[in-house]
């Protein structure tokens, strides 16, 4: 399928959302309609495989109108009531192939057959083959997958009846839209990611707990995934280990994957942390809509900030849980609790801890403990952990002493749907050759938006060229100096280093003042030649 048909399906997907949802809210209905689709790619995989799997024994599909005349079940469904004795070894060989196992009677097949003819089961159906994929369909159990979904709220419909006449309009809806599109993994994995970011655009504030727009995103994993010795030669063959620890929908993460892939390269395992529970599912849903298998990847529900996470835990050094790439975008400037507990934390304890108002560093010192030391980390921030003084200052000097600081990045205002504030990328590094930090200020490359500003592909690359090759370029980047920064104070303020401003046109008064001169001069010489001309004709004068 072409972008362009991507972006279509997309379109229509987020055009019956804005149809159905009625009085419900965009936050609500998103998770309604994000299910479905999820519900629709693993069905669609599922019985992809089972095909492949029974071979001839598979029976032949039956068109949908002609299965409700006949009153046919669906082709797995069919082959399961004719062979009981060979389900349990059929489904332990599913389980090796794809990693999971959906009974017949929740396929989406099923379901749409089950809206399409007003059955009064589908609320219960749905019910079950909900709590069925939480609890039974995965080796590793995805419990709360389905949580914020309540299938019998009053928002659907007043009674059962009302609600399950509406969840047949909607995935009435949804089949209809989706039934002229290929629906394989990239595609409706994208235009999950198309309906992410719609909803997005209409939570506002809200947005930034999970949702990084694709060009930033694009911007933090091209950045990982090169060498973080010498980015010139190019992108990584192999990440063992990617770590996003505020993870919202893991659009940033599947980035990463995805530009590791490119280069035909591989990734060993992906992992994410979410405090919010909401996010935290949409990013279990979105991994698993992207081809990844169950065991490819680890979303944790927690706090970042208390480390609640087992994994990163360890306190023997020997045993930490180190990643070659670190992506992040925090909740900007978090009020948060620090106390003497996380004063002697093995985060904070070299630095001190980030202030009550602000938490940015906070999450900071987190992601970069456990970075690698051959690894990069990206991370984007509000403008002022660059110059804030105080314990965010000592904290940012100790930074720059170790040389951990290798590029500052600026970019311009309205970017993102919860705050029109510009942004800047720090990117960090313990294998570090320079002595300097390059800094980037791409305030000033955008593309002109209604409500929201957008990076084009020629900010993008300029922005990635740039780092990649440590380029210095007039009024946007310059390396800058380790006394240079030590002489501001460790003031990391972009404009004090790269200005965007135009220099201002010298003026030559003493040449000025002769062109003005000379044109006097002229204007007099053609005016007393004029007169003559008058003279002569007998005419007043001027």
């Amino acid at each position: 399928m072409t972008q362009k048909e991507q972006q279509q399906l997309g379109k229509t997907l987020w055009n019956i959302a804005d149809q159905l949802r009625g009085a419900m809210n965009a936050d609500d209905f998103r998770d309604y309609m994000l299910s479905f689709l999820f519900l629709k790619y693993l069905s669609t995989n599922y019985e992809e495989s089972a095909k492949k799997e029974l071979g001839r024994d598979y029976p032949s599909d039956t068109p949908p109108d002609e299965m409700s005349k006949l009153r046919v079940k669906p082709p797995l469904e069919k082959w399961y009531k004719e062979n009981p004795d060979d389900v349990v070894d059929f489904e332990k060989q599913m389980r090796r192939k794809v990693h999971y196992v959906i009974k017949p009677e929740f396929l989406w097949n099923n379901i749409t057959e089950l809206a399409r003819t007003q059955d009064g089961d589908l609320l219960r159906t749905l019910e079950k083959g909900f709590k069925y994929i939480e609890n039974e369909s995965f080796a590793n159990s995805f419990q709360g997958l389905f949580s914020e979904i309540n299938l019998n709220s009053e928002k659907l419909g007043k009674t059962p009846t009302d609600r399950n006449k509406k969840l047949c309009t909607i995935i009435q809806k949804i089949a209809e839209g989706i039934a002229d599109f290929s629906t394989d993994t990239d595609t409706l994995g994208d235009a999950y990611e198309y309906l992410i970011g719609q909803f997005a655009a209409g939570s506002g504030k809200k947005a930034g707990e999970f949702y990084t727009p694709q060009q930033i995103s694009t911007i933090l994993s091209e950045i990982v995934t090169l060498d973080s010795q010498d980015p010139s030669t190019g992108k990584k063959n192999k990440l063992d280990n990617v770590l996003d620890f505020a993870c919202g929908s893991g659009s940033l993460l599947l980035n990463v994957r995805k530009r590791i892939k490119e280069n035909d390269g591989s990734i060993g395992k992906i992992y994410g942390q979410e405090k919010n529970i909401t996010t935290y599912n949409l990013a279990r849903m979105n991994m698993l809509l992207h081809g990844m298998k169950d065991a490819e990847f680890d979303i944790f529900h927690g706090d970042t900030l208390l480390n609640q996470w087992e994994l990163l835990n360890e306190m023997n050094p020997a045993k930490k849980m180190e990643f070659d790439a670190i992506v992040a975008n925090p909740p900007f400037s978090l009020r948060w609790e620090p106390n003497d507990t996380l004063a002697e934390d093995f985060r904070f304890k070299s630095y001190g801890l980030a202030p009550k108002s602000a938490a940015d560093f906070a999450f900071l010192l987190h992601g970069f403990h456990f970075l690698s030391e051959d690894g990069t980390m990206a991370i984007i921030l509000p403008h002022g952990v660059l110059f804030r003084g105080g314990a965010e200052e000592r904290i940012r000097t100790k930074l720059l002493k170790d040389n951990n600081i290798d590029t500052v990045i600026g970019l311009p205002s309205k970017l993102f749907y919860s705050t029109g504030i510009p942004v800047c990328i720090l990117v960090l590094k313990k294998c570090k050759k320079q002595d300097d930090v390059l800094f980037i200020n791409a305030s000033e490359q955008y593309e002109n938006g209604k409500r929201q500003n957008s990076l084009g592909k020629k900010h993008i690359k300029n922005i990635v060229e740039t780092y990649k090759y440590r380029e210095e370029t007039e009024r946007f980047s310059r390396k800058v100096s380790m006394d240079e920064i030590e002489k501001n104070g460790h003031n990391l303020n972009i404009s004090r280093y790269v200005s965007t401003a135009e220099d201002e046109v010298q003026i030559d008064l003493d040449k000025v003042n002769a062109n003005l001169t000379s044109i006097n001069e002229r204007i007099k010489t053609n005016t007393d030649k004029h007169n003559e001309f008058l003279k002569e004709l007998g005419l007043k004068t001027i």
